[in-house]
Protein backbone atom coordinates (compact mmCIF):
# COMPACT_ATOMS: atom_id res chain seq x y z
CA UNK A 1 0.00 0.00 0.00
CA UNK A 2 1.31 3.43 -0.93
CA UNK A 3 1.68 6.09 1.73
CA UNK A 4 -0.64 9.04 1.26
CA UNK A 5 0.74 12.54 0.87
CA UNK A 6 -0.36 15.31 3.22
CA UNK A 7 -2.40 16.85 0.40
CA UNK A 8 -4.21 13.54 -0.26
CA UNK A 9 -5.00 13.18 3.46
CA UNK A 10 -6.42 16.74 3.56
CA UNK A 11 -8.58 16.05 0.51
CA UNK A 12 -9.87 12.84 2.08
CA UNK A 13 -10.74 14.70 5.30
CA UNK A 14 -12.51 17.41 3.29
CA UNK A 15 -14.46 14.74 1.40
CA UNK A 16 -15.42 13.11 4.72
CA UNK A 17 -16.85 16.38 6.00
CA UNK A 18 -18.95 16.76 2.86
CA UNK A 19 -20.10 13.13 3.12
CA UNK A 20 -20.96 13.62 6.81
CA UNK A 21 -23.24 16.56 5.92
CA UNK A 22 -24.91 14.46 3.22
CA UNK A 23 -25.31 11.49 5.59
CA UNK A 24 -26.79 13.61 8.40
CA UNK A 25 -29.18 15.21 5.90
CA UNK A 26 -30.19 11.76 4.67
CA UNK A 27 -30.70 10.50 8.23
CA UNK A 28 -33.01 13.41 9.04
CA UNK A 29 -35.01 13.12 5.81
CA UNK A 30 -35.42 9.34 5.83
CA UNK A 31 -35.26 8.65 9.58
CA UNK A 32 -32.69 5.89 8.91
CA UNK A 33 -30.19 5.16 11.68
CA UNK A 34 -26.53 6.06 11.77
CA UNK A 35 -25.20 2.52 11.24
CA UNK A 36 -27.22 1.92 8.08
CA UNK A 37 -26.40 5.31 6.56
CA UNK A 38 -22.70 5.00 7.43
CA UNK A 39 -22.53 1.60 5.73
CA UNK A 40 -24.33 2.89 2.66
CA UNK A 41 -21.82 5.72 2.30
CA UNK A 42 -18.85 3.39 2.79
CA UNK A 43 -20.25 0.93 0.23
CA UNK A 44 -21.59 3.33 -2.40
CA UNK A 45 -19.93 6.77 -2.04
CA UNK A 46 -16.33 6.48 -0.83
CA UNK A 47 -14.28 6.06 -4.01
CA UNK A 48 -17.29 4.84 -6.00
CA UNK A 49 -17.80 5.51 -9.68
CA UNK A 50 -20.59 7.91 -10.62
CA UNK A 51 -23.07 7.16 -13.42
CA UNK A 52 -21.00 9.58 -15.58
CA UNK A 53 -17.91 7.42 -15.09
CA UNK A 54 -16.23 9.88 -12.72
CA UNK A 55 -14.74 8.60 -9.50
CA UNK A 56 -16.03 10.03 -6.23
CA UNK A 57 -13.41 11.13 -3.74
CA UNK A 58 -12.31 8.60 -1.19
CA UNK A 59 -12.83 9.75 2.37
CA UNK A 60 -11.22 9.41 5.76
CA UNK A 61 -13.40 6.67 7.27
CA UNK A 62 -12.33 7.46 10.84
CA UNK A 63 -13.22 11.14 10.57
CA UNK A 64 -16.49 10.39 8.77
CA UNK A 65 -17.54 7.88 11.44
CA UNK A 66 -16.50 10.18 14.29
CA UNK A 67 -18.50 13.08 12.86
CA UNK A 68 -21.62 10.94 12.49
CA UNK A 69 -21.33 9.33 15.94
CA UNK A 70 -20.62 12.62 17.70
CA UNK A 71 -23.36 14.48 15.82
CA UNK A 72 -25.89 11.84 16.87
CA UNK A 73 -24.63 11.51 20.47
CA UNK A 74 -24.44 15.26 21.07
CA UNK A 75 -27.23 16.44 18.77
CA UNK A 76 -29.15 18.27 21.52
CA UNK A 77 -26.01 20.08 22.73
CA UNK A 78 -24.95 20.95 19.16
CA UNK A 79 -28.45 22.15 18.24
CA UNK A 80 -28.54 24.36 21.36
CA UNK A 81 -25.14 25.84 20.44
CA UNK A 82 -26.44 26.47 16.93
CA UNK A 83 -29.62 28.09 18.25
CA UNK A 84 -27.57 30.46 20.39
CA UNK A 85 -25.51 31.41 17.32
CA UNK A 86 -28.58 32.08 15.17
CA UNK A 87 -30.82 35.13 15.30
CA UNK A 88 -33.61 34.61 17.84
CA UNK A 89 -36.31 34.53 15.17
CA UNK A 90 -34.53 31.70 13.32
CA UNK A 91 -34.23 28.61 15.51
CA UNK A 92 -32.40 25.65 13.99
CA UNK A 93 -35.73 23.97 13.18
CA UNK A 94 -36.50 26.79 10.69
CA UNK A 95 -33.28 26.78 8.71
CA UNK A 96 -32.55 24.84 5.51
CA UNK A 97 -32.08 21.12 6.29
CA UNK A 98 -28.75 21.07 4.44
CA UNK A 99 -27.46 23.86 6.67
CA UNK A 100 -28.85 22.12 9.73
CA UNK A 101 -26.88 18.97 8.77
CA UNK A 102 -23.80 21.12 8.15
CA UNK A 103 -24.05 22.79 11.57
CA UNK A 104 -24.45 19.37 13.21
CA UNK A 105 -21.38 17.95 11.45
CA UNK A 106 -19.29 21.06 12.20
CA UNK A 107 -20.57 21.14 15.77
CA UNK A 108 -19.58 17.50 16.16
CA UNK A 109 -16.04 18.32 15.08
CA UNK A 110 -15.92 21.31 17.43
CA UNK A 111 -17.14 19.42 20.51
CA UNK A 112 -15.79 15.95 19.83
CA UNK A 113 -12.44 16.28 18.06
CA UNK A 114 -9.20 18.19 18.53
CA UNK A 115 -9.34 19.97 15.17
CA UNK A 116 -8.43 23.66 15.50
CA UNK A 117 -11.62 25.78 15.28
CA UNK A 118 -10.25 27.86 12.37
CA UNK A 119 -9.78 24.67 10.35
CA UNK A 120 -13.33 23.49 11.15
CA UNK A 121 -14.77 26.87 10.14
CA UNK A 122 -12.83 27.05 6.87
CA UNK A 123 -13.62 23.46 5.92
CA UNK A 124 -17.35 23.77 6.55
CA UNK A 125 -17.59 27.17 4.84
CA UNK A 126 -16.10 25.38 1.81
CA UNK A 127 -18.80 22.69 2.16
CA UNK A 128 -21.50 25.39 2.32
CA UNK A 129 -20.14 27.01 -0.84
CA UNK A 130 -20.12 23.59 -2.55
CA UNK A 131 -23.82 23.16 -1.75
CA UNK A 132 -24.80 26.80 -2.38
CA UNK A 133 -22.32 28.23 -4.93
CA UNK A 134 -24.49 31.24 -5.84
CA UNK A 135 -25.70 32.29 -2.40
CA UNK A 136 -24.52 34.01 0.75
CA UNK A 137 -24.65 30.81 2.77
CA UNK A 138 -20.85 30.71 3.05
CA UNK A 139 -20.83 34.04 4.91
CA UNK A 140 -23.76 32.93 7.07
CA UNK A 141 -22.05 29.62 7.92
CA UNK A 142 -18.82 31.48 8.74
CA UNK A 143 -20.61 33.75 11.22
CA UNK A 144 -22.59 30.96 12.91
CA UNK A 145 -19.60 28.62 13.16
CA UNK A 146 -17.40 31.40 14.56
CA UNK A 147 -19.95 31.89 17.34
CA UNK A 148 -20.23 28.13 17.94
CA UNK A 149 -16.43 27.71 18.00
CA UNK A 150 -16.02 30.50 20.56
CA UNK A 151 -18.53 28.72 22.78
CA UNK A 152 -17.14 25.20 22.27
CA UNK A 153 -13.43 26.10 22.46
CA UNK A 154 -13.01 29.55 24.03
CA UNK A 155 -9.37 28.78 24.84
CA UNK A 156 -8.58 28.72 21.11
CA UNK A 157 -9.45 32.41 20.69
Amino acid sequence: MTALSGNQKRKMKSASRLYAVQALFQMEQSEVGVDKVRQEFLDFRFGAETPDGDEMMDGDIGLFSSLLETAVSYQAKIDQMTDRALVAKWPISRIDPTLRALFRAAGAELVGLDTPPKVVIKEFVDVAVAFFPEGKEGQFVNAVLDHMAREAKPEAF
